[in-house]
């Protein structure tokens, strides 16, 4: 009976201790929802772009209802684990309340318009390991509180306008791999403390008004790979010891660095052996030592005439001398801010070049670097890059290679880290379509394939590649480069960016369209330009000019036919069905199918053929002929080509041309592809306009 009574009694307590947890456990979550909501006012004071983060939601969407998005949670905790926003226009501020969001591991701000302050309040995330906060416009100093954080691996903090010195308490954050500051205004010396980082594998620098020596510390650091000091005022010796890093250590314009072993620097002078780790005038964090001495009172000091001479004449040495320092910087500070605000200029928006926190110099190629830079995002450092070591690949040449290749950097940066913002369009969970914008101001589409899209068969996949990179035509969208990455699953292609927009909105507008000028009717003149200009590049596709094999694209329709500011057409997907897996290829066609531009013989055949490529090259003659997107609702075998003609048009056209237009586009949409012409016959009968 006593034995039963005990176990009653254990069995209330641990449900006791049980609901005291789950309590606890509920505490914390609204703690957590408290925290999140806080953060969305901070960063979207609008309340437009974060529309998810609404009261009485679940976060984490364990309640269904799809939670917060960019949250991600903990399975087992049920902890907020990363808040993931980049790239998605905020335009506010970091507030102190992201501190209640205690088991975050992951902070991911960057590519935003976030301005202020960075909080002194992210020194309570002692769980966060990645914080990225880069291509914002933060400002004021590096808080030294961060230095609290004793899980951070990456701290991205560059194309900012922080301000101040490189605190030197970032020597504590013995887990640290990766220190990006490039490109804020940061002054005063690089801390020696930065050499106490056993796992830091890159640092950046550059592009602030830092000055003094390279610590030798930073040097020894056991698992270093790339140091960045470019573009800033430093002096003195270079340690021997960064030689090992080669194309690693960049410090290219900092005209009074010195050394050997390195190219480009001067050799050293008696003036410039200075010991690079002894506390530098104005170094960040440093504050003077003061070491009792002896003095003729027998007491370590000495104040007004009691002192002997000596020690006059020494404090009257050390005045000067700090005097001619305070000049001295002041003045290198001056020229270093000018040189500063000149490279800016030069180099354009941050969001413009920022890119993984890259800082290539802007110029003409700068957007292409070699995949074999030692300086590519480690993150991808083993990346999927076919074209590396030196290979030029299946009948690449090495100069080919080089000028196509572009590295994640470079997609990243064009792209402002893949931002919603940018996206032109997506094709399920596979691919993706961006806006991007190169370093040097061009601007791109960039293509985003899952590598499980892509044929798995390098020396097929090459063969893609190499067939993309040379169709080179007036009328086709010119391939920019590629980049692909084993480490991310992805590949990457960059085409030429066509303004103006596809044929397809050229199409199904109506008369109220018109009246309110919301719609742009093309003229006569322009749609027959259109149609030669099409007709040329599907035959360029077809030949074998230029000793390229001949090419049917399968896909065209008024959607890929892209038009310029001046109305040139330009094909674009030419040879994407190289490169991608069937599966993905059989499910573009649908669309096409719908529209009507499949071919009624791959039905039965399942094969493309040039003749494929014809018959829908005649839809599209009839659609911009008629104005109209669905053509197989109209009256396509009527006698009066006036029936067939756009409307808007209001009769200014050529009937002669429109009628030869008009049996043109039967005789391609032939049932029988033997009946459809070539598009070398084509073109021959469309100069005759």
């Amino acid at each position: 009976m006593a034995a039963s009574r005990l176990v009653a009694a254990a069995a209330i307590v641990v449900v006791v201790l049980v609901l005291a947890g789950a309590g606890a456990a509920g505490a914390a979550g609204a703690g957590e929802v408290r925290a999140l909501l806080d953060l969305a006012a901070g960063l979207d004071p609008t309340g437009r772009l974060l529309p998810s983060w609404a009261p009485g939601r679940d976060p984490c969407g364990r309640e269904g209802g799809g939670g917060f998005e960019g949250v991600a949670c903990d399975g087992a905790t049920g902890a907020v684990a990363n808040v993931s926003l980049q790239g998605k226009g905020l335009a506010g501020t970091l507030p102190p309340a992201v501190a209640g969001l205690t088991a975050l591991t992951g902070l991911y701000l960057h590519y935003n318009r976030l301005t202020g302050a960075l909080p002194r309040e992210l020194a309570a995330l002692s769980r966060l390991t990645d914080l990225y906060l880069n291509v914002n416009n933060f400002s004021g100093p590096i808080p030294p509180e961060i230095a609290a954080m004793p899980s951070l691996q990456v701290v991205q903090l560059c194309y900012n306008q922080l301000t101040g010195g490189v605190p030197t308490q970032l020597g504590l954050l013995k887990r640290l791999t990766v220190l990006e500051l490039q490109s804020n205004h940061l002054s005063g010396a690089i801390p020696a403390s930065l050499g106490d980082l056993p796992q830091l594998v890159r640092l950046d620098l550059s592009f602030n008004n830092l000055f003094g020596s390279i610590p030798v510390r930073l040097a020894l650091l056991p698992r270093l790979l790339a140091l960045d000091v470019r573009n800033n005022t430093l002096t003195g010796s270079v340690p021997s010891e960064l030689a090992k890093l080669q194309g690693g250590f960049q410090y290219a314009n900092n005209t009074d660095l010195c050394g050997t072993g390195l190219p480009a620097l001067r050799p050293c002078t008696p003036a410039d052996l200075i010991s690079p780790d002894m506390p530098q005038p104005f170094s960040a964090g440093i504050s003077p030592q003061i070491t009792p001495g002896s003095s003729s009172d027998g007491h370590g000091h000495c104040t007004g005439t009691h002192c002997p001479p000596s020690t006059k004449a020494l404090a009257a040495v050390v005045v000067v001398a700090v005097i001619l320092l305070a000049v001295t910087g002041a003045g290198m500070f001056a020229l270093s801010w000018y040189r500063w605000r000149k490279q800016r200029v030069v180099a354009g928006s941050p969001a413009a070049v920022g890119g993984r926190c890259s800082t290539d110099a802007a110029g003409k190629d700068s957007f292409r670097k070699s995949a074999s830079s030692t300086l590519v995002s480690l993150e991808y450092s083993n990346g999927w890059d076919p074209l590396a070591d030196g290979r030029g690949g299946i009948g690449f040449s090495q100069e080919v290679a080089q000028s196509f290749r572009f590295n994640m950097e470079d997609v990243e940066s064009a792209t402002q880290y893949f931002s919603e913002l940018n996206i032109l369009g997506k094709n399920g969970n596979f691919a993706a379509t961006y806006r991007g914008t190169l370093r040097d101001g061009t601007s791109v589409v960039v293509k985003r394939l899952g590598k499980t899209c892509c044929k798995q068969e390098e020396a097929e996949f090459l063969k893609g590649l190499k067939l993309l990179a040379e169709l080179q035509h007036e009328n086709i969208v010119g391939l920019r480069g590629f980049c692909c990455s084993r480490a991310r699953g992805e590949c990457f292609l960059v085409y030429d960016f066509v303004p103006n927009g596809s044929l397809s909105q050229f199409l199904d507008i109506d008369a109220d369209d018109v009246a309110r000028s919301n719609g742009r009717v093309l003229e006569w003149s322009t749609r027959i330009s259109i149609i030669r200009g099409i007709a040329k590049g599907i035959e360029y596709l077809h030949s074998t000019r230029a000793n390229k094999p001949p090419l049917v694209h399968q896909n065209i329709s008024a959607d890929k036919v892209l038009v310029d500011y001046t109305y040139r057409p330009l094909i674009s997907g030419s040879g994407l069905h190289k490169l991608l897996v069937d599966d993905l290829v059989f499910s573009t066609l649908k669309a096409s199918a719908a529209m009507g531009y499949l071919a009624p013989e791959y039905t039965t055949t399942g094969r493309f053929s040039e003749k494929s490529d014809v018959y829908a090259f005649g839809v599209i003659v009839f659609q911009i002929l008629t104005g109209k997107s669905k053509i197989m609702q109209l009256p396509l075998e009527s006698s009066n080509d006036e029936d067939l003609i756009d409307g808007n048009l209001r009769g200014c056209y050529s009937a002669a041309e429109a009628a030869k237009l008009a049996k043109i586009a039967s005789a391609c949409t032939s049932e029988n592809p033997d009946h459809r012409p070539t598009m070398e016959e084509l073109i021959q009968e469309l100069c005759t306009f």
